[in-house]
């Protein structure tokens, strides 16, 4: 599979992401049938390196194809980019573990919380994992969850481990009013075992130096990589509600007229217009990021690089937010029917703002003071 190949599939698999959105909603998962196409189109392994029989493909194309999908749901694109960034994840451990996660032609699913919120005690042979998380999405769909807590064999480090789901309490929190099917419940752990192969150190995850053959991330920041990516699906839900709204003006007649069409409002057209531009803008800026953080693949990005990256992934949300905010007002109150595409992709991305990545002081803050030349703090997320 190459670059191409992927865009052709997600752009295959949009419309059945988007038939089974309400149903998604419902169940507060992605359906079986949507997991279903997914992996038979072969995406989960789109980014697991080759030399673990993935297609070891780079951060322009998981992004890309991510925001093919978020057309069609972007709660469901979200959860199923996951599923493909954490295969990569699992990737990052120790070679004693691949066989276990990834023999047999295997493609692992996990769900990844990745705040340090538990605590590894060392014990015969690797860790006692205990701990609670929060946001864990595509808990529903996965074999594996990575979790991350304080190593308390060392004087201030985090260390991740990797729990089979058998031994994962799931906790059913994830009440929202969007993003309803990523099914992003509360996981814990109480004291279970896991051996130090199934164990990572904090920056080995964060800090993506070396690796296996064939690693088309390699070398990326994790952070940056996952803002890039989880601003995807608010992309493709601006570029789904443009659509929509061009649509919805060509067949739409004003109430109280004597049959005006709304196409032939000038205030309509230029309404139209100004959301296309901002969309076409905010996804000319969004890819330039895209392209610009990989040709870090391999090497060491700066500290400048970094905010940069969360700026655009940031940016991007925040332009999606507002474009699908003008659609609604100018698009009629039945878009806010139920069962109207509209109104769902807006509650999708405005719940999907509120992950921290895209915290927008924050961001700004972090961005302006690298770009005046101070340095990141230990604790800055970028």
């Amino acid at each position: 599979m190459d670059e191409a190949d992927l865009l052709s599939r997600c752009r295959d698999l949009a419309p059945v992401l988007a038939a089974h959105a309400r149903e998604g909603e419902r169940l507060r998962r992605v359906p079986e049938p949507v997991v279903a196409a997914v992996a038979e189109a072969d995406l989960l392994r789109a980014v697991v390196p080759t030399a673990l029989g993935g297609h070891g493909l780079g951060v322009g194309a998981l992004c890309r194809g991510v925001a093919e999908l978020g057309r069609g749901c972007p709660a469901s694109a979200w959860t199923m980019s996951f599923l493909m960034l954490h295969a990569w994840m699992l990737s990052r451990f120790p070679a004693e573990a691949h066989d276990e996660l990834f023999g047999d032609g295997r493609v692992p699913t996990a769900s990844a919380p990745l705040a340090p919120t538990g605590t590894l005690a060392a014990a015969p042979g690797g860790y006692r994992v205990t701990g609670r998380w929060e946001w864990a999405t595509a808990i529903h769909h996965s074999d594996w969850c990575i979790v991350h807590g304080f190593d308390e064999t060392v004087e201030f480090g985090t260390r991740f481990a990797v729990v089979p789901i058998t031994e994962v309490a799931v906790e059913d929190t994830w009440h929202t009013a969007g993003m309803r099917a990523t099914g992003s419940c509360t996981v814990s752990v109480d004291g279970v075992f896991v051996p130090e192969a199934r164990t990572a150190p904090g920056e080995l995850l964060r800090e993506m130096t070396g690796g296996v053959e064939g690693d088309g991330l390699a070398g990326l920041p994790l952070l940056g990589l996952l803002a890039l990516l989880a601003s995807a699906p608010a992309v493709g839900a601006a570029q789904a509600a443009l659509d929509l709204y061009r649509d919805r003006l060509a067949e739409r007649v004003l109430a109280y007229t004597l049959g005006d069409r709304a196409a032939d409002q000038p205030l309509a057209q230029a309404r139209l217009a100004a959301v296309a531009s901002e969309v076409a803008t905010m996804a000319a800026g969004w890819t330039a990021a895209i392209d610009e953080l990989a040709t870090a693949a391999g090497g060491a990005p700066d500290d400048l690089l970094r905010v940069r990256t969360r700026l655009a992934a940031a940016a991007a949300v925040r332009t999606s937010r507002r474009v699908i905010g003008a659609i609604g007002e100018g698009a009629g109150a039945s878009v806010y029917a139920l069962d109207h595409p509209i109104q769902r992709l807006q509650r999708d991305v405005e719940t999907l703002k509120g992950h921290v990545v895209f915290d927008w002081d924050r961001t700004t803050e972090l961005a302006g003071r690298v770009m005046l030349g101070q340095p990141l703090g230990p604790l800055d997320m970028a």
